[in-house]
């Protein structure tokens, strides 16, 4: 019930800040190339950025990854779901490759040790075992990532990796309730009747 309060609040809040101030001063590395006092270049990157962009792509590439794997579920939403995590994270890891090409950021090509052993575990499991270990790690995974995100929004300083991270977040959230009401169905195979039943 508190996780559903969480998320609820999450999906609830705000996007991005009003009048959020993207290319911040306040992180500003000593570095910095300026484009007028305050204001950074483009493609200047602080810690936070270079941090922020190999974390979320070490993310988006599990979570195209675990949703490969998730192909082996016979439950019809654990399958929809990871199709979407495949595709919409596949998309957003494009794009930050992109970004931090142009800001020679190196980033991941492959899973770090947390995530070897995840996959390994997740291969392992069949039928309702994984797809509860699957969506259960969607949903810690995927608040990581709300964190990362909002993270970067207040601290980062490459004005278009903000932007990325802007963009991203809702459609993160998203994921996450969804996660979040795929895991209830899950648990308690009578809120998925009860909603086929309203259906009708």
């Amino acid at each position: 019930m508190r996780l559903f309060a969480v998320v609820l609040a999450l999906v609830l809040a705000p996007a991005v800040p009003a009048g959020a101030q993207f290319g911040n001063p306040a992180g500003m590395a000593p570095d910095t190339l300026k484009k007028s006092p305050g204001q950074p270049m483009a493609h200047q990157t602080n810690y936070q950025d270079r941090l922020f962009a190999q974390l979320v792509a070490a993310g988006g590439l599990a979570e195209v990854r675990f949703g490969e794997l998730a192909g082996k579920s016979k439950n019809a939403d654990v399958k929809d779901f990871a199709r979407r995590m495949i595709d919409d994270h596949r998309m957003a890891n494009d794009r930050l490759k992109q970004l931090a090409t142009a800001s020679k950021i190196p980033l991941p090509e492959g899973l770090d040790d947390e995530q070897e052993q995840m996959r390994v575990e997740l291969e392992k499991l069949t039928d309702e075992a994984f797809d509860l270990a699957y969506i259960s790690g969607q949903i810690v995974d995927h608040q990581k990532t709300v964190q990362l995100l909002e993270w970067e929004i207040d601290s980062g300083q490459d004005a278009d990796i903000q932007r990325f991270a802007a963009d991203t977040l809702p459609v993160v959230l998203e994921h996450l309730r969804m996660a979040g009401n795929i895991k209830a169905k899950l648990i308690n195979p009578q809120v998925a009747d009860a909603s086929k039943a309203s259906k009708k």
